[in-house]
């Protein structure tokens, strides 16, 4: 007797085709739609000389796909029109697309960004400015003055900062090997080397410290990372090669105690005594995180810090040359007197003058 064979049986529905596509995937192309709408109101918009084909060349798309971006923006009641021969498409001026509600003290806030990131040695990027610009041109009058009399009224000056203004492109790569974990090579040119040398390095952090930006990061044939300042970069690029930074680094814990940028190999208790008319003045900074204040009853101060290395602290303590008394490490005292000696005989008249 022949065996009855079992039937399969197939899931409900229609067979699956190469057409259907995860959640994911439909999510991913309707926020691109979004994007590429919201990129369409920002264009014409800003009072530009837009035509669908020019809008179609800038965002890179077809001038259908243009066409059906601004049928979106009519149906969401965008009060746009075409304008002259050419057909240049505009919104009415006294149109606002609701913007993101921003409290006096956020626009404040953006403001001053916008200022800091615009200072010279800070303005490294683009910075805050686009943000602002947009901002302003979506926003109502109160808010647009508001932003105008920030900027007008706000400086920064004066930073002495290294200067980076041949340096932007440097940065920008830097960043860039970051966020791609890549790897970077360049020609180096350090004040206590000879010549230029060529290093290729994993980046882990970039960071403005004190006056300058640096990377830190580990050259390829050692195990330890090294600080490195941006400025002193003569070329550098990006490699097609990917990056190993531990996951454990931290950067504080890289530092740790610095005065400043090297970390020294010791670590110091240092504890100055400044007088009365130099006590109140250098209390309103904070001038490393283990800065302790003790105000005496005649009006002097003593700071005490923990440092690592004593060279960085030395030259900010020369600062104040007779206004400060070194209590300790005696080591820091022999090294403030024998550089007091050194510049006085530099300043000694020679028999030549």
């Amino acid at each position: 007797m022949a065996k009855k064979q079992s039937k399969k049986h197939s899931p409900s529905g229609p067979p699956a085709t190469k057409k259907d596509r995860p959640d994911r995937d439909r999510r991913v192309r309707q926020a691109d739609r979004i994007a590429r709408i919201l990129k369409v109101l920002e264009l014409i918009q800003s009072r530009g000389r837009w035509t669908t084909r020019g809008i179609a060349e800038e965002i890179e798309c077809s001038e259908r796909t243009v066409y059906r971006d601004l049928d979106v923006l009519r149906f969401a009641g965008i009060p746009y029109y075409r304008e002259g021969d050419q057909q240049f498409i505009r919104v009415r001026p006294d149109y606002r697309f609701p913007a993101l509600s921003l409290t006096n003290d956020e626009v404040l806030g953006l403001s001053l960004a916008t200022v800091v990131t615009n200072a010279p040695g800070l303005n490294v990027s683009s910075g805050a400015g686009p943000t602002t610009r947009k901002l302003a041109a979506v926003s109502r009058a109160e808010t647009q003055e508001l932003i105008e009399d920030a900027l007008r009224l706000v400086s920064v000056l004066d930073l002495k900062l290294v200067d980076h203004s041949r340096h932007h492109e440097t940065i920008k790569t830097v960043q860039l090997a970051l966020l791609q974990s890549k790897q970077i090579s360049g020609l180096y040119e350090s004040p206590y080397e000879p010549a230029p040398v060529k290093l290729k390095l994993h980046p882990y952090r970039l960071c403005l410290l004190k006056y300058a930006w640096y990377v830190i990061g580990r050259m390829f044939d050692e195990a330890s990372p090294k600080t490195f300042r941006i400025a002193r970069f003569r070329t550098l690029r990006l490699l097609d090669e990917s990056t190993l930074v531990p996951d454990e680094f931290d950067l504080k814990t890289y530092f740790g105690n610095a005065w400043a940028v090297y970390r020294g190999d010791q670590s110091y208790h240092v504890e100055l005594k400044f007088t009365p008319d130099a006590g109140k003045i250098v209390t309103e900074t904070i001038w490393h995180p283990t800065q302790q204040a003790r105000t005496h009853k005649d009006g002097s101060v003593t700071l005490t810090f923990q440092v690592d290395g004593l060279h960085e602290i030395l030259h900010w303590i020369l600062s104040w040359a007779g206004r400060v008394t070194i209590q300790q490490p005696d080591e820091l005292k022999t090294l403030f007197l024998k550089t007091l000696r050194d510049a006085i005989q530099m300043q000694a008249p020679t028999a030549d003058a």
